[in-house]
Formats: C-alpha cells, sequence, structure tokens
C-alpha cells in the first residue's frame, strides 16, 4: 500500500521532469511526510498540456453523498481498477501521477513499528499511478481528490508488505497522462512492480508516524 510519501524537489525540477504548461499558482512546496487527507501535488493532462495542482488524499468519487467518504479510499489495487465498476470510468479517462522522491513503509517484524523510506538509485523523481475525480456538492462547491495505485511489492519491499505504490516508468509517464490512449492492455501492462534492483531502502525516524511532523530531519537515515 502506500499511506505517506515525500516530495522534496524544486518547482524547476518539477516542470522540467513533466514539461508543464504556464506555470499556475498550484501552492506547490516540499513536503516530507505527505498523508492521506492532506492537499497533495498531482499532475494531469488539460488542454494539450501537463498541469500541477493540488487534489485531495483520498478519492471522493462525484457520486459519493459527501467529503467524509474519502477517507477511506487511498489506495486502489491496480490488478482491479479497470474492471470495478467504481473504478472504470476513471480508468479510462481521469488518470494522473503523483509526483514523489520517496515513501514510506512500517516493518512489523519483531513486534516493533520500523519506518523505512523507499527512494530510487539513479534518479530521485517518480511518478506515482493515480486517479482522480472531482465531486460536487448541492451547493456547487467542488473538490477534486486523488487515490494511489498500488501493485505487487517487489523483492525490496516484500519483507516489509505485499503491496506497494506503482511507480511508472520514465517512458510510460506521457501514455499514462494521455487520456485519449485508451487501450486498457496497453494501460494495465504499465502498471507492475517496479525494479527492486533499482531501489533503495533505509530507516529513519519514528517521528514519521505522526502527520504534525513534516521536516527534512524526517529523511535522515537512522544507525
Amino acid at each position: 500500500m502506500c499511506g505517506r510519501y515525500t516530495i522534496t524537489v524544486t518547482m524547476e525540477e518539477l516542470e522540467s521532469m513533466f514539461r508543464l504548461g504556464p506555470r499556475e499558482d498550484a501552492n506547490y512546496r516540499p513536503r516530507y511526510n505527505a498523508a492521506p487527507g492532506q492537499m497533495i501535488p498531482a499532475i494531469v493532462a488539460h488542454e494539450g498540456a501537463n498541469r500541477l495542482g493540488e487534489l485531495r488524499w483520498g478519492l471522493i468519487p462525484s457520486w459519493a453523498r459527501g467529503p467524509q467518504d474519502g477517507l477511506k479510499l487511498i489506495n486502489a489495487r491496480s490488478e482491479t481498477a479497470a474492471d470495478k465498476p467504481s473504478f472504470r470510468r476513471l480508468f479510462e479517462r481521469k488518470r494522473c501521477v503523483i509526483p514523489a522522491d520517496g515513501f514510506y513503509e512500517w516493518d512489523k517484524r519483531g513486534g516493533t513499528r520500523q519506518p523505512y523510506r523507499f527512494v530510487l538509485k539513479e534518479r530521485p523523481l517518480f511518478s506515482m499511478a493515480g486517479l482522480y475525480d472531482t465531486w460536487i456538492g448541492p451547493d456547487g462547491s467542488k473538490v477534486s481528490s486523488v487515490i494511489i495505485l498500488t501493485t505487487a511489492a517487489n523483492e525490496l519491499m516484500a519483507p516489509i508488505h505485499d503491496r506497494m505504490p506503482v511507480i511508472l516508468r520514465p517512458e510510460d509517464e506521457a501514455a499514462w497522462l494521455d487520456l485519449t490512449c485508451r487501450d486498457l492492455e496497453a494501460l494495465q501492462a504499465m502498471l507492475r512492480p517496479y525494479d527492486a534492483a533499482a531501489m533503495h531502502a533505509y530507516p529513519v525516524s519514528s517521528a514519521v508516524g505522526s502527520v504534525k511532523n513534516d521536516v527534512p530531519e524526517l529523511l535522515r537515515e537512522i544507525g
């Protein structure tokens, strides 16, 4: 699964990697402990350009009764997202990426809860595959929200958890964002475990367990 992650790069790095369109006020700031229920940066394709905006983490489907329903849906299994009625329309028409440079998971072996940060070895910034939707309230208010897709754990992740976020390969990012692409088989093929040999994990402070903590010190490896 994916319940906490980091995105600490600069706005310029985001613009360069994702070839963002004209800059808008996306309220971007580095995040060292992004958590469900918070507004997080996400990239969507809009009018021929990639746009960065803030979406609430925890999907509120357009048909939901209200925003409170979103706290339950932070992850979706990529293997079944294209088939489930609740996600099928989003899989076809409302795909997005959540830029990240690491994510956390807790190792519960031995009766303890030791958090680890997972990163890529060769490139700091990567894309987690997501789906988004917009809920419109009776008064016309709107809430745009996002869910992160997960896949089976790779060899690095498996000893700690059986699921991990879908990390898109660089060559797949453009196709995932291209909403004119409706080839479900091709899209599904992108949603596989990332190469474990290209990743690294290291233990971090238990302070990451509190969403109140969002500071650079959380990224440090502990002995």
